[in-house]
């Protein structure tokens, strides 16, 4: 049974970056706001949404059978506070900073319509330090022996690490608007 934990726990994690992977890369897009077609907007932002469910519901099953299994050390006080774990709490450390962040945005999330754009958007932001802490929790913690696993890790961190480069040097659709604005000051 231990076993079948293992493997339970390994496969919900890798599930789980790339559905965190795919959200980051689909948010950063949305972010952007390249395209002005709203349908193709509205079915990213569908995507970007269902998406990051499935991301929180494998994680969740991910973090419950690292506890549960006892193959190593990691008790329910390490799924929610940093660097307590019994084994390896440095990497085991970095998944729990990047499990509370999604925790964070996804709450933020649910209650969208009850905060301000502001706090909304400065919780969001969140996961541009939420990918890169639980893409080196599964390098450095996933299996080293099995390539395809960490190839697919290795994906992941292309991946968005485009992604990222792709949202630095992406333009607002709007973008001399903002400068007039943005020029004006406070007057």
């Amino acid at each position: 049974m231990n076993e079948l934990l293992w493997y339970v726990s390994r496969a919900t994690g890798l599930v789980s970056m790339v559905l965190l992977t795919t959200t980051f890369v689909l948010g950063m897009v949305l972010s952007g706001k390249r395209s002005t077609n709203p349908e193709s907007r509205t079915v990213a932002s569908g995507l970007h949404r269902w998406l990051g469910l499935g991301m929180v519901v494998f994680l969740v099953g991910h973090v419950t059978t690292a506890i549960v299994e006892t193959y190593v050390s990691i008790g329910p006080l390490s799924a929610f506070i940093p660097f307590t774990s019994g084994f390896s709490p440095l990497w085991v450390g970095l998944g729990t900073l990047a499990f509370d962040l999604v925790l964070a945005v996804s709450i933020t999330s649910a209650l969208r319509h009850r905060l301000s754009e502001r706090a909304w958007r400065g919780v969001h932001l969140t996961s541009y330090l939420l990918w890169p802490l639980a893409l080196a929790h599964g390098f450095m913690l996933g299996t080293s022996d099995q390539p395809l696993l960490r190839g697919i890790t290795v994906l992941c961190g292309v991946a968005g690490a485009v992604g990222v480069a792709w949202r630095m040097q992406a333009t607002h659709h709007d973008r001399e608007q903002r400068r007039t604005i943005a020029a004006r000051g406070w007057a």
